[in-house]
């Protein structure tokens, strides 16, 4: 079976319960949460998810990468 890639469910959900379940069903990757609007490098990781959010909410879709 192929490794999740993406969340699209967690958009809007509290950052607490999206990194939970981003690290619950892929316990191998790192979790970045990240203020929406801050750079980040355009490298890419396979074992890393960023978690972009605004007031306390996922704002983007998190993916690996």
């Amino acid at each position: 079976m192929d490794a999740k890639s993406e969340w699209p469910e967690l958009m809007g959900r509290p950052v607490e319960e999206a990194r939970e379940q981003t690290c619950g069903e892929s316990p191998e990757v790192v979790v970045h949460v990240v203020p929406e609007g801050s750079m980040v490098t355009m490298d890419f990781n396979e074992e890393r998810v960023r978690l972009f959010v605004k007031d306390g909410k996922v704002v983007r879709e998190p993916r690996r990468g």
